[in-house]
């Protein structure tokens, strides 16, 4: 049975700094694609990072240059580092995970419908 499980989140002031962790079960994320996933109360879930099987990683523009999305193999975990984080970052954190396919395009990798695997989610809250 596949599982990813978050874990990490919490509440932090503006300027604060979260490591967020999916960890997985009942498959190997090492080739797999994952992603990070956030959706704030009354919006649209949205990607805001997702690394490849062969480590190449894409960013929401939202996220660009404060989160970092990387990988543990040994502990079969992915991260998303968050700095400089902001009020507007408040959200529930998903992770998900699909088989991989060389050539994903960041539109891709950060679309919904890439993925069929999915955490039950992990909140960020960002005070000012």
């Amino acid at each position: 049975q596949v599982q990813l499980r978050e874990s990490g989140g919490g509440l932090v002031q503006a300027g604060g700094s979260l490591r967020l962790s999916c960890l997985a079960s009942g498959l190997s994320l090492d080739d797999y694609v994952v992603g990070w996933f956030r959706q704030a109360p009354g919006k649209e879930r949205e990607g805001v990072a997702a690394i490849d099987g062969d480590d190449t990683t894409s960013y929401a523009d939202s996220a660009q240059g404060r989160f970092t999305i990387f990988r543990d193999k040994a502990k079969n975990t992915v991260y998303l580092r968050m700095m400089n984080l902001k009020p507007e970052d408040t959200a529930m954190y998903y992770c998900a995970a699909d088989h991989w396919t060389s050539g994903l395009t960041t539109v891709q990798a950060l679309g919904e419908s890439s993925y069929n695997y999915w955490g039950q989610g992990t909140q960020v809250t960002v005070s000012s």
